[in-house]
């Protein structure tokens, strides 16, 4: 069976299917906002090292505004330029990593994120538990069907939400070791 392919037993035959034609599509919603609105949601989402004119493109942008705004993405952190023909640019996760972090100094006080922190702390005693191990990434999906006697989809949603639980734990984590005053930048780092 492809994995594309819908069960019969699918729908009970009284609901009908969803209408995916009222659905916008992905590039009808980029080409909304304004280019710098454009070329962020694009830049969010490169994972790998791409050309500027791939990033205009997606962006629905000329290649020398795109250029003028990956410049200016770059002086503010967050993306990494690597030099060569062609320019390359992906996107810094420590500077979208450290706004999750200013977010949260931001809205909740210390005592709430030690009390979030605390929760998630025991659901992952609790995974950890369950499962024999002291992180998601050392179990075994085929194991944890069988010695835990759960469905595949179950075993993977459990797993999958104790890795949710440990990097909200490491964010909050972050976020109470390090609160500077709210609204703070973090200056240049001498190393």
């Amino acid at each position: 069976m492809d994995l594309t392919d819908i069960p019969d037993d699918a729908y009970d035959g009284e609901e009908s299917p969803p209408n995916l034609d009222g659905l916008e599509s992905p590039q009808t919603l980029l080409k909304g906002g304004s280019i710098r609105e454009r070329l962020l949601d694009v830049v969010v989402g490169l994972r790998t090292p791409t050309k500027v004119s791939t990033i205009a493109e997606h962006a629905d942008c000329d290649t020398e505004t795109a250029r003028d705004y990956l410049k200016w993405f770059d002086e503010m952190g967050m993306v990494h330029r690597h030099n060569g023909r062609p320019v390359r640019y992906d996107r810094n996760d420590a500077y979208f990593q450290w706004r999750r972090i200013d977010r949260i100094r931001e809205e909740y006080s210390e005592g709430e994120i030690v009390d979030a922190l605390g929760d998630a702390l025991e659901q992952i005693e609790d995974y950890r538990a369950q499962f024999d191990a002291t992180h998601p990434d050392e179990v075994s999906l085929v194991d944890a069907t069988q010695k835990q006697d759960l469905s595949t989809e179950a075993a993977w949603e459990a797993l999958s939400e104790w890795e949710t639980l440990e990097q909200r734990a490491a964010l909050l984590d972050e976020a109470r070791r390090n609160n500077p005053v709210v609204g703070s930048k973090p200056g240049p780092v001498d190393a």
